[in-house]
């Protein structure tokens, strides 16, 4: 089955690739949570948009990419959430608010489908989570999670 991912898929591609994969994992995974959409021969024009988006986005150079890792690693970036008295959260920090806090405290945006957290942060403290910005530079940004005052 030849699909074209509308998201970035693990072990498999990322938004705008054509893949070919099973029938099965494209019928009852890939379409059905809209991480793909059938290929096409119009479809030709949506795949450059994708690209085309996604350049627009990528940070720049590896040397640009770089600098960012150095200047992400050097200092945490903290987010405040509600809590209870036993530091437990109410909900989890997401991928989206680590983006967020990133871009106010560091001025430089940060794609959140860029960050990889592995467990969810249901607590306060401090976690370390995994930033791919480029292709060739992978980062670790420290996330300290604090109880916000109300």
């Amino acid at each position: 089955m030849k699909l074209i991912l509308t998201h970035d898929v693990s072990n498999l591609g990322t938004a705008g690739d054509v893949v070919e994969v099973k029938d099965g994992y494209g019928r009852n995974f890939l379409l059905p949570r809209g991480l793909a959409t059938p290929w096409t021969k119009g479809a030709q024009r949506q795949i450059d948009q994708m690209k085309a988006a996604n350049k627009a986005r990528e940070i720049a150079s590896v040397e640009d990419a770089r600098a960012l890792r150095d200047s992400m690693q050097a200092t945490p970036v903290v987010i405040e959430q509600r809590a209870g008295d036993s530091g437990r959260l109410f909900g989890a920090v997401s991928t989206r608010d680590i983006a967020k806090a990133f871009e106010e405290q560091h001025g430089k945006a940060l794609n959140h489908r860029t960050i990889s957290i592995g467990n969810p942060i249901k607590a306060v403290g401090t976690y370390k989570v995994d930033v791919q910005l480029h292709p060739e530079v992978p980062a670790t940004l420290e996330v300290e999670v604090k109880a916000a005052t109300a």
